[in-house]
């Protein structure tokens, strides 16, 4: 799994807000590597897959995700914000059935990017979640997290999206 990430750092959005997400509309088969709960560097990597709706004529976006390991079940909600030309992307999952707070983004240079943060235990941690590498058969997403305002980021996610034939 390719787990380099350079942005292009141009600052140009190529979004055009309704419809960003229909890229990821239909069906995937996802190659998940993710950095296990409280360690640093150790990785476990499993399957997953997906299915993807486009609703609203393309204002939202929902995902159902499938990890046969352990039997856990996601939902993405992503949703265009038109009066501030942001999309919002939201996550809950069976574990806890709780939405959590949205990551708030757009495309730029044709990679989504997402930011959010949450506290827990009175210690705030900034999450950044990116779409790249956008294909018609394929996708990457990835996720790090910041504990001092975005200065630095470790990266804790990736996922490789796989269009189903």
């Amino acid at each position: 799994m390719d787990m380099s990430y350079q942005p292009s750092g141009k600052g140009i959005i190529t979004g055009k807000g309704v419809g960003d997400f229909d890229f990821l509309t239909g069906e995937w088969r996802i190659a998940n590597r993710r950095l296990k709960d409280g360690t640093t560097d150790q990785w476990e990597e499993f399957p997953g897959e997906a299915t993807v709706f486009s609703v609203m004529s393309g204002q939202v976006s929902i995902e159902e995700l499938r990890i046969p390991v352990g039997s856990h079940r996601g939902m993405g909600l992503r949703v265009w914000r038109p009066k501030e030309k942001k999309w919002t992307d939201h996550w809950t999952g069976t574990w806890n059935g709780v939405v959590n707070e949205p990551q708030l983004g757009e495309f730029i240079d044709g990679e989504g990017i997402f930011i959010g943060q949450e506290t827990a235990d009175g210690k705030s941690t900034q999450y950044r979640g990116v779409w790249d590498k956008i294909t018609a058969n394929g996708c990457r997403w990835h996720q790090s997290a910041s504990t001092d305002g975005g200065k630095s980021w470790t990266w804790n996610w990736w996922m490789e999206w796989m269009r189903v034939e």
